[in-house]
């Protein structure tokens, strides 16, 4: 078990229970580093999981196999238009058997929806550069042109996403001080006073006492997971958890448990049979039960019930490591993430992460809490101790957004922003459901999946849009659950309602041709106001 000063990593979580009180009626007083905020408890989000048409289903199953039967016959008969390299025997094949199979016989049929190229800042627009394939997705080749598109597939929640502005200013300037890298890890001579300045923004934007920041937002959960559990300890993990974390609980060498998504009731099942059991053989206690759960799940929309977390933690002891990478900026009144939004005390969260590149239009990611939890990830955290530190002007960028959100350059942008995506995702979601089209996740969630279900329509639906000037993303198996496939719209604050409106109107068409309204919901055809 690592150790700090005679303490145990678990201790050092532990000792993150200061600040903050709940005050009369049940609300709870916040302290932003002396920024008072008072706030009262929020109801439980309103989320939509239509459950899908049986006749659906069965046309899912049967089209996804079809394309699999398919797929064996050209194998059969064709053979695939790869390279293989000479003298390579013996190396261990990249991907096994199945993978081989279904990257060149499935996925390439709609390759051309992936992995696009684009020629321009992914804002509220983006100029996609055009390619063409002559040989079924084998390859592609580049025409020349250029297609501008209305961007509803990126992470800009507050638009950011810029190279004109304070923020390009700011980073453009700091490079001409500090460069373009450190070329050297944090423990070394990769920190400079921007870090230390981002940090101590970074904690209290939060309201904790402390921060530290990673150049890189997947390492921030792959490395740092396994520096703060080890063997013997139980991670219990929401189901649709980001790979970053799956990875990290890889690492560690802990015991993994899944619970379904967002499901309460199998989280505190897990919890008890877990603890009534003990280590796996031995039947010791666990040295420390850790829940890891997002604030706002990327591929489901879905907005993390935490009052309900938090009150099974205090319950089982155990600690909460809460992932906010797409909340972080997006939710909460003043963009402060899930805690704000539900009105939590931050100390009753024990680890609190997040990264740079959703609502900062930047890169990075963070971890915050307890003053000694962060000394402790600054002594042993392998993406501290060894990574190459996040650049200048990423932390620059990073700087200046988040003193724009907090009101320090004086305006108001910030706040405007904030209100702007969350008018945008309340129009937009509300807009699909008089459409009839099928979404998941919760009302206040800027990631919107709309369920196409068919692997046939996701390239159908995502060539359709390009067509029509609007780029978005695609997501099927196996990303997602074969029955599941979908197409994921980003919201962004960059965004106008008259973008809004030209997009829901090319959906409302191509859902009639493509057969896309499965809702069997009662619409509300009154007017949605904006």
């Amino acid at each position: 078990m690592t150790t700090i000063n005679g303490k145990r990593n678990g201790d050092i979580i532990n000792s993150m229970r200061t600040h903050g009180h709940t005050g009369q009626n049940g609300t709870r007083k916040l302290h932003y580093n002396g920024l008072n905020q008072q706030m009262t408890n929020h109801e439980q989000p309103k989320s939509s999981y239509e459950q899908v048409p049986l006749h659906t289903a069965c046309f899912t199953y049967l089209g996804f196999y079809l394309l699999m039967i398919l797929g064996y016959i050209n194998q059969l008969f064709f053979t695939p238009k790869v390279a293989t390299e000479k003298h390579r025997d013996g190396y261990v094949p990249l991907y096994d058997a199945f993978e081989k199979f279904y990257l060149r016989y499935v996925y390439r049929r709609v390759k051309d929806c992936w992995n696009r190229p684009i020629c321009s800042v992914p804002g509220s627009e983006v100029v996609l550069k055009d390619r063409i394939t002559k040989d079924y997705g084998w390859s592609f080749e580049f025409t020349g042109t250029e297609t501008k598109c209305l961007n509803l597939g990126s992470y800009n929640y507050l638009g950011f996403a810029q190279n004109e502005g304070p923020c390009a200013d700011d980073s453009e300037e700091c490079i001409r001080t500090y460069g373009l890298a450190a070329c050297s890890p944090r423990r070394e001579l990769g920190t400079n006073p921007l870090h230390t300045e981002l940090e101590s923004l970074t904690a209290k934007f939060l309201g904790v006492e402390d921060a530290i920041v990673f150049g890189m937002g997947f390492a921030t959960n792959s490395l740092n997971i396994p520096t703060l559990i080890t063997p013997g300890c139980l991670v219990v993990s929401d189901e649709k958890n980001h790979a970053s974390i799956i990875l990290g609980l890889r690492l560690s060498g802990a015991t993994p448990k899944v619970f379904k998504h967002n499901n309460m009731n199998d989280l505190e099942r897990v919890l008890r049979e877990s603890i009534i059991a003990g280590q796996p053989g031995s039947g010791k206690p666990w040295k420390k039960i850790l829940i890891i759960v997002e604030g706002v799940f990327s591929m489901e929309g879905s907005i993390v019930k935490l009052p309900e977390i938090i009150a099974l933690k205090k319950k089982y002891k155990a600690y909460v490591y809460l992932d906010e990478a797409h909340s972080i900026g997006a939710t909460g009144p003043s963009g402060r993430g899930i805690l704000e939004y539900y009105g939590v005390d931050p100390n009753d969260i024990d680890i609190l992460m997040g990264t740079f590149t959703k609502s900062f239009g930047s890169a990075g990611g963070y971890i915050a809490g307890n003053k000694k939890l962060i000394n402790f990830l600054r002594v042993h955290s392998h993406a501290h101790c060894y990574a190459s530190s996040m650049s200048p002007p990423v932390t620059q960028q990073i700087l200046t957004s988040m003193k724009i959100i907090l009101g320090l350059d004086g305006s108001s942008e910030g706040q405007n922003r904030i209100s702007q995506l969350a008018r945008n995702t309340r129009y937009f979601r509300k807009r699909l459901a008089q459409i009839g089209v099928i979404t998941y996740g919760h009302e206040d969630s800027p990631v919107v999946p709309m369920l196409v279900y068919l692997f046939s329509k996701i390239g159908a639906v995502v060539r359709t849009l390009t067509s029509k000037n609007i780029a978005v993303v695609g997501v099927g198996f196996p990303a997602t659950p074969i029955m599941e496939g979908r197409i994921r719209f980003c919201l962004s604050a960059a965004h106008t309602k008259e973008q809004l409106d030209y997009a829901l109107a090319v959906i409302d068409d191509i859902s009639n041709t493509l057969g896309l309204k499965y809702s069997r919901k009662a619409k509300d055809l009154n007017p949605i106001p904006y």
